[in-house]
């Protein structure tokens, strides 16, 4: 189940399902460690209602429940209402912007009209440090609360009901020794108050509500989350001192204070636009690691069809990812993400697949051996697009100092690796992994990753008085736009091929699949300008072929492509990403105001393919708009942020074209 709602603060994310359950929790970094999910699905922190001598979890069907983020925060919440049961349970839900808190406040209320006895429930399955095994969970006097430990990975569950805690609560076993789980003890509404257990646990608290007709009652709930039991003591009694209600409201007006920072007009957008693009500020920043590293997505769901997940730090989307939140106004962030990225460079000068946000080297398929030769298991336009990137942050932000304090640890070593990595017979790239991490060869996307790196390095060089490195990068570059236009532009296709790799006897083979990659990555790395014949021809050639027809009019990846494609589709899947590539390049070539039309069209698309708490997946289904694989997929939010940031810059640029024109006419 994808995520509806993710909550964060940079050391601590939460992620909730669309019935208001936690599924993910990562601490003490984002993307790191999750201590909720697993790979079968059945970790999770549920919440049930018990009335008329039956229990109703929240995802029992007897209850309709609406997801939703209230608009401009990172405050989420949801409202479950059962017309049957004549109950309704809302909460609010935030992690504190300052203290690793994960705060919960409900209201219960009796719709029915009469009065009754009504009992919640809250149950917590960790799976601290991703293992089962080793985990103790214990009712602590002392305070009043549940612990759940391992190592220095400590949670304290506490609630309170009108200012006073919990008393009902038990701990058990699940997933071992034939034990479903200890929430199962709920199911009668008496909690058995067993103190303490290890190895695979579990644990429930909960409260007996006396309600008279339309009666309701407040409870507040929360995670502390620390790295000792005394830290979690502290963070507890910091709690009940301050009111999690008090810490609800200040965590909103912190994003309310953070998302204003930034004096930015959205008025010619719509307010379903509008609300998108704060919403993808806010997830874009949840997922931002404070020490800087960008994961591409907090969605485990994946786990349960696959081998891994999307919690990692790709240096390109990473890049990306930076650059929408340098363009919205938040370079502070991006400049912790070129900090951390500059880190994980290889001694040659390369970046590797991809990392975890401590910057070590995370999970990969690419193999150091192609036919039996060894071969670098690299992307090379993650490394390409980290420096492209700096460069657009430094021109934004201006502070040359850390431009210098990352030349000789980063830029330089990476410029030289990529003025190296070229091969003698065409002058393009040696062969890597392409972007979309499936062929190996010499994509032409990552050779305009190349050339646009090469020719900012230059500009680095040049900034710090390095001018024989400069003419080094530039000759290096000027020889890699012509070997581009030469080798990889099909004159018949009217488009550039997807990539071009030697077979064993040496000759050039190419693929020319139509991808929207090999079309976007020509503009966006300014191989051409914009107003090239092979661009407009290039263009026409995509609309006519990775367009999907009928309704959705997004684009897909490539020709063919088969990820995720549905059996009932006859389409490959529209991509968040791809489709708002198409909408840039509308943005880049208008020269009237009538010209944005096709992109403000596809800013529309984006949204009308957000879910209802404004989550942008990685993919949809072609008619039905289901998202498919991870969910929210960060990249998805960066794009969407990119283009309507350009689309907004260029309506100011053509109406001080249309000014000046009008004022000259007037002399």
């Amino acid at each position: 189940m994808a995520r509806a709602i993710t909550l964060g603060n940079g050391n601590l994310l939460v992620g909730m399902d669309y019935r208001g359950q936690v599924r993910d929790l990562y601490f003490p970094m984002v993307g790191q460690t999750n201590h909720v999910s697993g790979a079968s699905g059945i970790f999770l922190h549920r919440i049930g209602v018990f009335v008329d001598e039956k229990m109703y979890w929240l995802d029992d069907p007897v209850w309709e429940i609406t997801v939703g983020a209230t608009g401009d925060s990172v405050i989420g919440g949801f409202l479950a209402i059962s017309e049957s049961l004549g109950i309704s349970l809302q909460s609010r839900d935030a992690v504190h912007n300052e203290n690793n808190i994960f705060l919960r406040n409900f209201t219960i209320t009796n719709t029915s009209t009469q009065k009754r006895q009504i009992k919640i429930f809250f149950s917590q399955q960790f799976r601290i440090a991703e293992s089962r095994r080793g985990d103790t969970a214990f009712y602590d006097p002392r305070v009043g609360a549940i612990i759940h430990y391992k190592g220095k990975d400590t949670f304290l569950i506490n609630a309170t009901k009108n200012g006073i805690q919990f008393t009902e609560y038990n701990v058990g076993l699940f997933g071992i020794e034939g034990k479903e789980g200890t929430y199962l003890d709920a199911e009668d509404g008496r909690l058995e108050k067993n103190p303490i257990e290890h190895g695979s646990v579990d644990s429930v608290i909960g409260f007996t509500c006396e309600f008279d007709k339309n009666g309701y009652d407040e409870i507040s709930y929360w995670i502390a989350c620390g790295s000792s039991i005394p830290e979690v003591h502290d963070l507890d009694a910091y709690i009940l001192r301050e009111t999690p209600l008090r810490l609800i409201e200040s965590t909103d007006d912190y994003w309310q204070a953070w998302l204003s920072k930034v004096d930015r007009d959205l008025s010619p957008l719509s307010p379903a636009l509008q609300t998108l693009y704060r919403r993808s500020l806010i997830t874009i920043r949840v997922h931002a690691d404070n020490r800087g590293g960008i994961i591409a997505s907090s969605d485990t769901d994946m786990l349960h069809h696959g081998r891994d997940t999307y919690s990692y730090v790709w240096p390109r989307d990473g890049a990306l990812i930076a650059n929408s939140l340098d363009r919205a106004g938040y370079p502070e962030v991006a400049e912790r993400f070129f900090s951390f990225i500059a880190q994980c460079r290889e001694p040659a000068g390369y970046l590797m697949h991809k990392y975890l946000t401590d910057g070590s080297l995370g999970s990969s398929w690419h193999p150091w051996l192609q036919k039996g030769i060894a071969k670098l298991p690299i992307q090379e336009d993650e490394t390409a697009t980290v420096l492209y990137m700096l460069w657009q942050h430094y021109e934004i932000d201006r502070n040359l100092e850390f431009i210098e304090s990352l030349y000789n640890s980063f830029i330089e070593p990476a410029a030289k690796f990529l003025g190296d990595y070229i091969e003698s017979t065409t002058g393009l790239p040696q062969a890597s992994y392409d972007l979309w991490e499936e062929k190996y060869g010499t994509s032409t996307y990552t050779s305009a990753s190349v050339y646009g790196a090469l020719i900012v390095s230059a500009r680095f060089a040049n900034l710090l008085g390095k001018e024989n490195d400069a003419r080094t990068y530039l000759a290096i570059a000027q020889r890699l736009q012509s070997a581009i236009l030469e080798h990889l532009y099909d004159s018949d296709l009217k488009m550039f091929v997807k990539q071009v790799i030697h077979n064993e006897d040496g000759d050039l083979e190419y693929d020319r699949t139509i991808d929207a990659s090999s079309f976007y990555g020509i503009i966006f790395f300014e191989v051409l300008d914009i107003d090239d014949e092979r661009i407009k021809d290039s263009f026409s050639t995509i609309e006519k072929t990775i367009q999907v027809a009928g309704d959705s009019h997004g684009f897909v990846r490539y020709q063919n492509d088969a990820y995720y494609m549905m059996q009932d589709a006859d389409s490959p899947n529209p991509w968040v990403i791809t489709t708002l590539w198409m909408a840039q390049y509308y943005i880049k070539k208008a020269t009237k105001s009538a010209d944005l039309k096709p992109a403000f069209d596809l800013l529309n698309w984006t949204a009308s393919h957000a879910s209802s708490t404004n989550v942008l997946a990685e993919q949809m289904h072609p008619h039905t708009r289901k998202h498919l694989s991870t969910s929210p997929l960060i990249w998805s939010h960066a794009e969407y942020v990119l283009a309507v940031n350009a689309y907004l810059d260029k309506l100011i640029e053509l109406q001080d074209i249309k000014n000046t024109a009008s004022k000259n006419q007037s002399f």
